[in-house]
């Protein structure tokens, strides 16, 4: 399949995965953000960059800052250096998406709403393409509960599923469905390059680095009044306003943003407080963004966030990990089950620097800069993969301190991506993603979202095995 090429735009890397190199250059960034005009690109249309050449998203931003072009031209040549991710594994609630280097995407598993993008309403045990998106290059995916929502390299979002930007996983909106990928003609007007699923919203980032949500029920929780089946974007207002964000992470109930202040990177958090998954030292809501304070008292750039159902993550840029909010099963990774109000630095990775984490429902993993993962928290499906069937040992164990996944160590590969599903309803998997490309999954799988069948009686696998795709 040819998918290079989407309406004439060159190939872009979404603004959220660089960031290290960036940070010398916050605050030009930071003064020129506060000049910018509401409307996400003036008066061009997705797809017209600045630049003449392969641009990309951090150039066109950093452009109107007034830096030295020596500066550019480190910028430029550091670039290269930040798209190791360039393919894309998601374990959605259910259903699975993959995404290739060349912007192809894969689809297999549950399908009861259409979510696969096929035009049917049909399980599919093995990856399988999504043939009307031929000619179009998707650099982004994100999957909820009976919905699926791409991001091409032109900033167009196409959504398929059930038809409801707020729909809780069982609840009573988006009874229509479409069974295959269509584009979010509210968006139309917003260059987009990441979006988020969170259970009763969605959320999208622009490539001005704005948030957008959709939804949230009719309680001013994301700082507006909408209903739950609103289909127009809302600009999330308050504190990030007149700050760049750079990733979006969406949980239940909750988002964080990591953005650029003129100090580095930080995170803000928005949403339900329950269990203290939001950072402050309380579980009250907060229905504008606020500053999560305690990364400056751990003197922690943050880099990567990680927004699981209850719980929540960051790596920062020494490459330590914290996380916060429920306990629950050990998901924290400190040894115990307890709550934490405030960012906690995971001691027992002091001898790990961690370049990736992921969340999901009360699992936690963590990718080192060598290849290795490591995971904690609950052990059910067997989706954090240590498969431990030993005598008077319970493979489903909760584990309550970050242990390496030697079943992943002895695939001898380095991965570099971690995927889990995020659901508080569904039976959770897990992909790896390797360096070359390949990709490896194993937990829950009796719908086919490990991209195989599985032997009779069987619903779930403990170990890894490859899924039949090459990402590269």
């Amino acid at each position: 399949m040819d998918a290079t090429t989407s309406r004439g735009a060159s190939s872009s890397l979404p603004l959220h995965l660089i960031v290290d190199d960036t940070l010398a250059l916050v605050t030009p960034l930071q003064q020129s953000f506060q000049r910018s005009q509401r409307l996400c690109f003036g008066n061009s249309a997705p797809g017209e960059f600045p630049l003449a050449a392969n641009p990309s998203i951090v150039l066109h931003v950093l452009t109107s800052c007034n830096l030295d072009p020596e500066d550019l031209a480190h910028l430029e040549a550091s670039e290269a250096c930040c798209r190791r991710e360039k393919s894309q594994a998601i374990a959605g609630p259910g259903h699975s998406i993959a995404v290739t280097a060349s912007g192809a995407v894969y689809t297999f598993g549950s399908n009861n709403s259409g979510q696969l993008g096929h035009g049917n309403l049909e399980e599919e045990w093995r990856p399988r393409v999504v043939r009307s998106l031929q000619g179009i290059r998707i650099i982004q995916a994100a999957a909820g509960a009976g919905r699926t929502m791409l991001v091409s390299d032109a900033g167009r979002v196409y959504a398929f599923g059930k038809d409801s930007f707020g729909e809780v996983e069982y609840g009573g909106q988006g009874s229509r469905v479409v069974t295959t990928p269509q584009v979010v003609e509210s968006l139309k007007d917003i260059y987009v390059v990441q979006a988020a699923i969170g259970n009763f919203f969605t959320a999208v980032l622009s490539r001005e680095g704005r948030v957008y949500t959709f939804s949230w029920g009719n309680d001013t929780r994301l700082g507006h009044q909408t209903e739950p089946n609103d289909v127009q974007p809302h600009l999330l207002t308050g504190a990030l306003e007149n700050i760049p964000v750079v990733q979006i992470a969406a949980g239940y109930c909750y988002l964080l943003a990591l953005a650029c202040q003129p100090t580095g990177m930080s995170v803000y958090s928005v949403g339900c407080g329950l269990g203290g998954k939001l950072g402050h030292g309380s579980r009250t809501d907060e229905k504008y963004p606020k500053l999560i304070e305690q990364f400056r008292n751990l003197n922690i750039q943050p880099v990567v966030v990680a927004a699981g159902a209850w719980h929540a993550a960051v790596v920062g840029k020494d490459g330590r990990v914290c996380t916060w909010g429920w306990g629950r099963y050990g998901c924290l990774g400190h040894g115990n089950e307890e709550c934490e109000s405030v960012p906690k630095v995971v001691e027992a990775l002091s001898g790990v620097k961690a370049v990736h984490v992921a969340t999901g429902d009360y699992t936690t993993f963590v990718v080192s800069d060598k290849g290795d993962v490591y995971s904690f928290g609950c052990g059910e499906s067997s989706s954090l993969g240590h498969n431990t069937i030993t005598e008077g040992n319970n493979r489903h164990t909760n584990v309550l301190s970050p242990e390496l996944v030697t079943s992943l160590k002895r695939v001898n590969e380095r991965m570099v991506q971690i995927s889990l599903t995020n659901s508080i309803y569904w039976n959770a998997h897990t992909f790896a993603l390797t360096d070359s490309g390949k990709l490896y999954a194993f937990g829950a799988g009796d719908k086919g979202q490990l991209g195989t069948e599985l032997v009779a009686q069987q619903s779930e696998r403990g170990t890894p095995e490859r899924v039949e795709i090459d990402l590269n």
